[in-house]
């Protein structure tokens, strides 16, 4: 599913524990670590998906999490030109998400990866807060800021997060190009 402006709707899952370390997860057979993420279905709902891909990369259902909050609206970005499948219709340029923060309730060893007869990652580790926004593949950057920020307050009672101004940096993509505002 692709909406009219080529963005796959998707769900970001940030997973926390309860010193306010999030789990950082190494891409299967790759260098590179990202949060569990993954489209959304037809049917369900933002909240169903999220469980949905909760259990299917990191084996954890939903007796297992404690939902502290998500993001107000959907977050944009667009994948560099050189990912964009041109001969796909829909054309998808990028993602849309909307990020949940969770707390996990279990014991680390009830993260795992074998749950899925295609497991999205290998390994995984707990990290600081904003260890992320700095680590993750450059064209998703913006997005992590976005939804640490937004999301910080609910692990992090003090925190305010300051507003960029409406043409600041973050409206543009990892290519350059503006992103499309989001309807609200």
């Amino acid at each position: 599913m692709v909406d009219e402006d080529g963005y796959r709707p998707n769900v970001g899952i940030i997973l926390s524990n309860g010193r306010g370390r999030l789990l950082w997860a190494r891409r299967i057979g790759r260098r590179s670590w990202q949060f569990p993420q993954g489209g959304i279905q037809d049917d369900e709902t933002p909240e169903k998906a999220m469980y949905r891909e909760l259990y299917e990369e990191v084996g954890l259902e939903s007796g297992h999490v404690e939902i502290l909050g998500c993001t107000d609206d959907w977050l944009r970005y667009q994948l560099p030109d050189r990912f964009v499948r041109h001969g796909n219709f829909p054309l998808c340029i990028g993602q849309k998400q909307i990020w949940f923060l969770l707390r996990l309730l279990v014991p680390d060893d009830q993260v795992r990866f074998d749950r899925s007869d295609h497991p999205e990652f290998d390994a995984w580790r707990w990290v600081t807060y904003w260890y992320p926004m700095h680590q993750v593949v450059f064209f998703k950057r913006n997005v992590y800021a976005e939804a640490l920020r937004e999301l910080a307050p609910l692990i992090f009672p003090g925190y305010r997060p300051r507003r960029r101004p409406e043409s600041s940096h973050s409206d543009r993509a990892a290519t350059g190009r503006p992103v499309p505002r989001r309807s609200r």
